[in-house]
């Protein structure tokens, strides 16, 4: 079987050993359901303890603000639902044009039911206008939502900035932190946030399982009714192995941050020089000075990203064009649109995102075979014949 180099960390990621290991009696001898009134199950609960406080030293959090989901779209969906709820006077959203579309598809669809909402643009290096943002806020603001670090440029916005703009205003702030947990340093206790959503299975853990911290004394309101799992917050069964596994792969990231911004950065560094030095007219999309360590998003002018990807999987290299979320679609990155990436550029984007997993070896191979990918492609480029090249 040919080995698989995976540089598509972005999208989901390896479930860590040590995670798989915590997860296993949940499957076997450990069972029971921890909301039951016998042991056997009850006593489960002190796992699920464990775990959230694992998450909560992982972000600089008390475990009570620790609620379980299934995933980051549904603690986005949850966070944005909750301040829509609590504030039923107030009827603005503010949020970007880059959001991943767990918070973009859903802000549009607030703005379907009546909603006011404010799709903050970013300049052609994918950053945020800090005034913009600050005009855009108003008292009828119910919720600020901003992305911690984009999905697919690896672009980081200044989240405690902007939520220090909305507390001051009296507004909630949210941020989608799904891509930042695990790979930058995050310490909520002295910060403004009032929510904010992490998906496990973009840390090493399952997929399955995510978590929405909610400030303390926040106002919220529940989007999962039934039960009165996680404190009455999010009803249904708790997915115990699921959370153990979460837990234990957030406890291993508190000791793997460092990891991620020297180690994988300086591979993702050797990688894009690699690239620019081998082949002609490329285009780094985002801020190279103010992104996430493992991501590298690049255009090749003239040839179509699908194509790219697909004699890529050939050698058995993974990346992707955007979000897997928008897999499927063959439009340009509605992401590289809001950044005014020209469209010869946008069509041919690809995102590389490491993991500490990756080596090496793997980085010489793809600068290897990249480069003979790009000269197959742009020799039967009708784009590259019109242009006379």
């Amino acid at each position: 079987m040919q080995k698989v180099i995976y540089f598509d960390n972005n999208a989901t990621t390896f479930v860590a050993p040590e995670a798989m290991e915590e997860m296993l009696p949940f499957f076997k001898t450990r069972y029971g359901n921890p909301s039951s009134m016998h042991e056997f199950g009850g006593e489960n609960k002190k796992y699920v303890d464990k775990a959230r406080q694992q998450i909560a030293d992982l972000i600089g959090a008390n475990s009570k603000e620790i609620i379980f989901t299934s995933c980051g779209t549904e603690s986005d969906n949850t966070a944005i639902w909750s301040a829509l709820q609590t504030n039923p006077q107030k009827r603005r959203i503010v949020t970007t044009k880059v959001e991943h579309p767990a918070v973009f598809e859903t802000c549009k669809w607030w703005e379907g039911q009546g909603y006011e909402v404010t799709f903050l643009p970013v300049d052609e290096q994918g950053n945020l206008n800090l005034h913009d943002v600050d005009d855009a806020i108003k008292k009828d603001t119910a919720l600020v939502s901003v992305m911690w670090a984009n999905n697919e440029t690896g672009v980081i916005f200044p989240v405690e900035q902007i939520a220090k703009m909305a507390k001051d205003k009296g507004v909630l702030f949210h941020t989608d932190a799904v891509q930042a947990v695990g790979k930058l340093p995050v310490n909520l206790k002295n910060s403004s946030i009032d929510m904010l959503s992490v998906s496990g299975h973009k840390l090493h853990a399952p997929k399955g399982v995510g978590m929405l911290y909610v400030r303390e004394g926040t106002k919220f309101e529940s989007f999962m009714k039934g039960g009165h799992q996680e404190l009455a917050r999010r009803a249904g069964t708790e997915n115990l192995a699921y959370i153990a596994g979460f837990g234990k792969a957030c406890e291993l990231a508190v000791a793997k941050v460092e990891k991620e911004n020297t180690y994988v950065k300086n591979m993702r560094d050797k990688l894009e020089k690699g690239i620019i030095e081998k082949i002609s007219d490329v285009k780094i999309n985002g801020d190279t000075k103010n992104r996430l360590p493992n991501t590298l998003n690049i255009s090749f002018k003239y040839v179509e990203g699908e194509s790219i990807l697909l004699m890529l999987s050939e050698k058995g290299i993974c990346a992707s064009s955007g979000s897997a979320c928008t897999s499927g679609s063959l439009e340009p990155s509605h992401i590289l649109m809001a950044m005014k990436v020209p469209f010869e550029f946008a069509h041919g984007s690809i995102r590389f995102s490491l993991s500490i997993y990756n080596t090496e070896e793997e980085i010489d191979f793809v600068l290897k075979e990249l480069p003979i990918i790009i000269e197959r492609l742009r020799k039967i480029s009708p784009f590259v014949k019109k242009d006379g090249k």
